[in-house]
């Protein structure tokens, strides 16, 4: 999902955003057609510098990582899981709020291509598996407040419900995600979410 015309305070962005902005993505396409035709592990940051036409020094001004490369952040991943769940109803039940923040994750994809570009190298890279496993760990122990509030303090152990349903989330994401790129991007991933979610829930 590219950005809008305002910046991230709300406020209409300036030439400079733009600019940045536009830099930014610049990189981010190299990067992922680079990572795309030679791996992961075979492609350098000074190769992205290099094609995207700026320094090393100015990538890293963007960039953190290496691994931001991929997508923009996988910390974005969940700032924007955390607040999509945040911001569901308080009718909403645990199930449903988690949908909503995977559907929101998904959507920051700019195109299905790109998505399913990432979730291939996400899953036959293993260096990127090892750095998502131990990122989704950290993101499962900040959303569990906020997916505990939405379960019946009645039947008590939240916690450990809470932690097992999130768990679940992820784990099916993974499935859904496993499954469409082996079907080469067929269908639409969030049905194979559903599908996946439908099966273990019974």
């Amino acid at each position: 999902m590219k950005q809008g015309a305002k910046s991230a305070t709300g406020a209409p962005s300036t030439l400079w955003d733009r600019t940045r902005q536009l830099a930014s993505q610049e990189i981010l396409d190299t990067a992922l057609r680079l990572f795309t035709e030679q791996g992961y592990d075979g492609t350098t940051i000074a190769q992205i510098a290099r094609e995207a036409g700026v320094s090393q020094r100015t990538l890293f001004r963007y960039f953190g990582t290496k691994e931001d490369l991929l997508g923009g952040g996988q910390d974005r991943f969940g700032q924007v899981l955390m607040d999509t769940i945040g911001e569901q109803p308080a009718e909403a039940g645990v199930w449903e709020a988690l949908r909503a923040g995977v559907a929101a994750v998904l959507a920051l994809h700019d195109s299905r291509e790109q998505a399913l570009e990432r979730f291939r190298l996400l899953h036959n890279t293993a260096s990127l598996r090892a750095g998502w496993l131990e990122k989704r760990l950290r993101f499962q122990e900040n959303l569990l407040p906020l997916i505990e509030t939405r379960m019946d303090a009645a039947t008590g152990n939240e916690g450990a419900k809470a932690r097992a349903v999130i768990a679940t989330a992820f784990a099916c994401l993974d499935a859904a995600s496993m499954t469409w790129v082996a079907n080469d991007g067929k269908g639409e991933i969030m049905d194979l979410y559903d599908e996946c979610m439908a099966a273990v829930r019974g």
